[in-house]
């Protein structure tokens, strides 16, 4: 008997048909999406406990298989691994409701936040926020660490990542991080050939081919379309859409990287002071659910309007949408594609590089902007040891941040 994919077609060898419904995805994912704090590293332990192990949507291996493809996509990897999960068990209306449950709080949270920022005008709320754009220098800092780690393993990648942070320093702007990525690549394709390991695992997803060209082609429509769109035409609204979605579209190795390329899209034209958007940064590590919701807090505290509650909406649908759309184009020729050495000697080189962009970033604007006197570097290398060594909760470290801070004003304004 065959089974019909999304796009109608006939296929005896077509995946079985999702067996769960939309209101029990809804359910898990609401409640990973309230309790999943750490990052997305953390992301996927939760989601592994909660659907692997104790709901048995799939088994190890399937999870392996879809972490993988995920982690080779650009866009926010645990989102999209959610997203997949929605998709498997209960098709596409499934995938829509494991993404809304997984990012609503923490997007509702970041939008109050913004609303609130008025409240941090005087000096113990200046100190506030001081603190927390030191704990974004302990969070990014801690994600150049570890994914230098996982990713710059040899000194072939350990290279690229420096030649990375070079382009992306002396060559500011998303031009220098493009150039990195892509001159990470073509070294990929030479220094790291020899590291590609094909693997065998096998997962189906209930869509078919058509429907996946069909999603790349509008990837690839909007990416190349919105830039000339804005350009001709004159609307602050279509003007977020596309910093949005090109930020969300060129993020590889994790929503850390996100920073610099938001950086660009939106304090450079003066949509957001520098200071409100490492605020808002420090604030995301306090939450459960994907850094990506950021984009929330950015769209309802930019200017001039769409604000507010619309930009938000704006802003967060935008840039999750090309790495969704990515996911949904690529599943269906997964199995294939990853397994050829040189698209993964490729994908070695880049996320080497990206680690390299995000040293830059660590630099500039985070440290520069942050770290302002001694008792600022005592402070974020306070946080730095909390998240690395002792592995404290990140809403911990915002407090204690916030607090020290707070101090630290208050001693400096005494003596």
């Amino acid at each position: 008997m065959s089974e019909t994919d999304v796009d109608g077609d006939m296929d005896a060898t077509a995946p079985p048909q999702p067996q769960g419904s939309v209101a029990e995805v809804f359910g898990a994912f609401l409640k990973l999406g309230l309790t999943s704090f750490g990052g997305p590293i953390a992301h996927l332990g939760y989601f592994r406990d909660e659907l692997v192990t104790r709901r048995r949507w799939l088994d190890d291996q399937a999870y392996a298989d879809l972490v993988a493809l995920c982690q080779f996509l650009p866009g926010p990897a645990s989102s999209e691994v959610g997203f997949a999960l929605g998709l498997k068990r209960a098709g596409l209306p499934g995938a829509l409701a494991a993404w809304t449950a997984f990012t609503l709080p923490s997007a509702i949270l970041l939008v109050l936040f913004a609303y609130g920022a008025s409240l941090f005008e005087g000096p113990i709320g200046q100190s506030v926020i001081h603190g927390l754009k030191l704990v974004a220098v302990a969070v990014v800092a801690q994600a150049v660490w570890g994914m230098g780690q996982k990713l710059c393993p040899d000194k072939q990648r350990a290279g690229i990542a420096v030649a990375g942070a070079l382009i992306a320093i002396f060559l500011a702007g998303s031009m220098g991080q493009i150039a990195a990525i892509v001159l990470g690549a073509l070294i990929g394709l030479w220094l790291c050939r020899d590291l590609a390991t094909p693997d065998s695992l096998h997962t189906q997803f209930p869509i078919g081919r058509r429907f996946g060209v069909v999603c790349l082609i509008s990837f690839f429509a909007l990416l190349i379309g919105l830039p000339l769109l804005n350009a001709a035409v004159d609307n602050q609204a279509l003007a977020y859409f596309d910093a949005f979605y090109r930020s969300g579209a060129l993020v590889f190795g994790g929503g850390h990287v996100v920073l610099p390329l938001l950086q660009e899209a939106v304090v450079q034209p003066g949509w957001i002071s520098e200071d409100s958007f490492l605020a808002g940064y420090g604030a995301a590590q306090a939450i459960p659910g994907p850094l990506f919701t950021f984009g929330a807090y950015l769209g309802a505290a930019a200017s001039p309007e769409p604000n507010g509650v619309a930009g938000a909406a704006l802003c967060l649908i935008a840039i999750f949408l090309p790495g969704m759309l990515l996911l949904l184009g690529t599943l269906p020729f997964w199995d294939a594609l990853r397994t050829r050495p040189k698209m993964q000697a490729a994908m070695a080189g880049t996320n080497a590089a990206v680690v390299g962009i995000l040293a830059a970033a660590l630099y500039s604007p985070v440290w520069t902007s942050a770290v302002l006197s001694p008792y600022d570097f005592a402070l974020a290398l306070v946080a730095f040891v909390l998240l690395t060594v002792w592995k404290a909760p990140p809403w911990i470290i915002v407090a204690l941040m916030a607090a020290g801070a707070v101090a630290v004003g208050i001693f400096v304004g005494l003596a």
